[in-house]
């Protein structure tokens, strides 16, 4: 048994990234953070590409889990994709970090980076940094609070000249 433990650990040493660690806010009311927030701007993601007005809408409808109901528009057809999935907390993070799940088993990171005072914007990311989002409460962020927003998600070892501007222009409210 030990023959084979011990290749499996050297690959998983030499087959996982290093990355700095990735601070969180210190706590998140997840009341507040509820409701519908706007994708102002991300990282290029596969699963995002040809999509604009994206959305994600967070409730508690249930002590254990936040469901998370995320939602764009496809530019090629106008056509509504969404997904339905739950995020769970994170034990001993105050809701800072969440394991969100759309499809079972597979959890990604959800870690809460900077989320202002009132609960307007947001930077959502995981400690690979590969993914990254600036969430606002209104569809458009003014270019003080957004200069603001891309100085953090920088500081916090995003690569912010990737990012992706979301288009809101199709939006239905």
């Amino acid at each position: 048994m030990k023959h084979i433990l011990i290749p499996l650990l050297v690959f998983s040493m030499y087959s996982c990234h290093h990355y700095p660690p990735l601070e969180t806010v210190e706590k998140v009311d997840l009341k507040k953070y509820s409701g519908l927030w706007y994708d102002y701007a991300h990282l290029p993601a596969r699963f995002l590409e040809g999509c604009t007005d994206i959305t994600a809408e967070y409730s508690l409808e249930n002590p254990k889990y936040v469901t998370v109901y995320n939602r764009c528009i496809k530019s090629s057809t106008g056509k509504t994709s969404d997904i339905k999935g739950k995020a769970f907390p994170v034990r001993g993070s105050n809701n800072a970090k969440l394991k969100v799940q759309f499809f079972w088993p597979f959890r990604s990171d959800y870690w809460i980076v900077y989320l202002d005072e009132n609960y307007r914007h947001a930077i959502v990311g995981g400690p690979s940094r590969k993914y990254m989002w600036i969430l606002s409460r209104d569809p458009e962020i003014d270019l003080e609070s957004l200069n603001k927003l891309k100085t953090r998600a920088e500081e916090s070892g995003f690569p912010v000249n990737d990012l992706v501007i979301t288009s809101h222009q199709n939006r239905k409210n």
